[in-house]
């Protein structure tokens, strides 16, 4: 499972080729834009590890895909994973699996009793300045650590979660500017698509992987004189999601 801060429309960044590796491996149609349950990191992943994943821009939901048992006049469809715990990550705990978490942002670093709530959800976490945003090449590292996890416990069900930072703030020195923009957000994507597909290609070359990618959040620049994150904005509520099962290849 993947998120990332990324305000552009899915359609808008394949359809003008800025992700070629990630297009080549997830299937065609399968992305869409849907709505945030929050509008910066820390509540979005809260419901997230819930089971409020992004919804679709319309009346009727298909069934969600896990959900905490929910009180006794609630029916849950059978197509949905239910779990007697409180997050996704201990009911998963509760099947035998083992969850990670590789860190990009601040709210995953543990620098602060805040940034811990979100790691201490999970069996094992890491993070290094490294993984986060104003470091250039951060997804390259972030990929490396995920995949030497997975190396690690091969054999085993898992569930690895990655925050992806490059395109969260600062990401204006993908152009070699100061200022965030939208161009240089959408360069950071471009950055990232690599090394993601490579982590992708790489722990389905063998396994069965549910593969989720989904935006925690966009970013206003100036859209109705808005800034930043945190805001009941479309460009803030709209993100991109995929969800798809990759088969393991050999």
């Amino acid at each position: 499972m993947c998120s990332t801060t990324q305000a552009l429309a899915s359609s808008a960044v394949y359809d003008e080729g800025l992700t070629p590796h990630l297009a080549a491996l997830l299937p065609e149609g399968g992305r869409q834009r849907r709505q945030t349950p929050g509008t910066f990191t820390l509540p979005a992943h809260m419901a997230f590890f819930s089971g409020f994943l992004p919804k679709l821009p319309q009346p009727k939901q298909p069934p969600r895909l896990w959900e905490c048992r929910p009180p006794a006049f609630k029916t849950v469809p059978p197509q949905t994973f239910q779990f007697d715990a409180p997050s996704l990550l201990a009911g998963l705990g509760q099947h035998g699996y083992r969850t990670f978490c590789v860190g990009g942002v601040t709210y995953f670093s543990r620098e602060t009793p805040l940034g811990s709530v979100l790691p201490d959800m999970f069996d094992e976490d890491h993070w290094r300045p490294e993984f986060c945003s104003p470091e250039i090449d951060s997804t390259r590292h972030q990929v490396d650590q995920a995949l030497d996890l997975a190396d690690q416990h091969r054999g085993r069900p898992l569930l690895l979660f990655v925050n992806v930072s490059a395109t969260h703030v600062p990401h204006g020195h993908y152009l070699g500017q100061a200022a965030d923009t939208t161009a240089s957000q959408r360069a950071s994507l471009t950055y990232a698509d690599e090394h993601l597909a490579r982590l992708i290609t790489t722990l389905t070359a063998t396994d069965r992987w549910l593969v989720i990618m989904c935006a925690d959040h966009g970013d206003a620049y100036g859209d109705d004189g808005y800034h930043g994150r945190g805001i009941a904005h479309p460009v803030v509520m709209n993100v991109p999601y995929v969800a798809t099962v990759l088969e393991g290849r050999r």
